[in-house]
């Protein structure tokens, strides 16, 4: 079972590198950010006629979140992450497929650092350390996958000292994704590969990605249920590279049945 998280920066502007994508990986659960899409213009019949059950919650302009599954239906537990009654960003939506539960996370950016952005930022990673709390200690296999915004070690990124005061890189939240593992998540790409220089996002400015000056920020975390069932994990690095793509590339995990 492939399941996969990627930030397609704008859904409708990669439509065509996501159908793609899909039919030449055919992965099992794909969970998507950043849509910047309203929930009327996601494109569901398009998804549907590649083969995808789909669930999303849409947000105009910015955020957005959405889970794909091959031949079946995700069947939606939660579209708002709890904590929050006011929080309007659709930056979370949860559903079962195929008996694991799955948890789509588009984290705030948080920048610029200080200030308001990264206050909100720090709020809903407690929010999330909360609700990720009781899915760690459940008995059901849970995955966590999204873009966390969350640069976790000095190794997930190119030149770490030009990024010591930014909202991705700021200690509060590497000890948040400390305090995450904690629970008894494991960081199944970090886990499966502990020496390899992994990216999973690349700035389009300054030719980041041929220089392969990047960001590990992409992440799947699994439950300590899951643990014992992760054979594989990596990136699709190659679909970053694809015309007109998203600055993020698919990063995914393989698991035994």
């Amino acid at each position: 079972m492939k399941i996969v998280t990627y930030n397609i920066n704008g859904i409708g502007a990669r439509l065509q590198n996501l159908l793609r994508w899909l039919t030449e990986r055919t992965p099992d659960v794909v969970c998507l950010q950043e849509l910047k899409a309203p929930q009327e213009k996601f494109p569901e019949a398009a998804i549907r006629e590649a083969g995808y059950g789909v669930i999303w919650h849409g947000q105009k302009s910015w955020n957005g979140v959405a889970i794909l599954s091959r031949g079946c239906e995700p069947s939606e537990l939660r579209r708002v992450l709890p904590g929050d009654p006011e929080d309007a960003h659709s930056r979370y939506i949860e559903a079962t497929v195929r008996g694991i539960k799955i948890g789509c996370i588009y984290l705030p950016n948080g920048n610029p650092y200080p200030g308001p952005k990264f206050d909100y930022k720090l709020r809903w990673l407690g929010r999330l350390l909360t609700h990720a709390a009781e899915l760690a200690a459940s008995p059901m296999p849970v995955v966590l996958a999204g873009d966390f915004n969350i640069i976790p070690t000095e190794k997930d990124v190119y030149k770490p000292e030009r990024w010591v005061n930014d909202a991705l890189f700021r200690i509060e939240v590497r000890e948040a994704f400390v305090r995450l593992a904690s629970q008894g998540w494991t960081d199944a790409v970090r886990t499966l590969h502990p020496d390899a220089t992994i990216y999973t996002f690349w700035d389009f400015f300054r030719d980041a990605y041929r220089r392969d000056a990047g960001l590990r920020i992409d992440h799947l975390l699994l439950n300590p249920a899951l643990r014992g069932r992760l054979r594989a994990a990596g990136v699709d690095r190659d679909v970053r590279g694809w015309e007109k793509p998203s600055d993020h590339a698919p990063t995914w995990i393989e698991l035994s049945e």
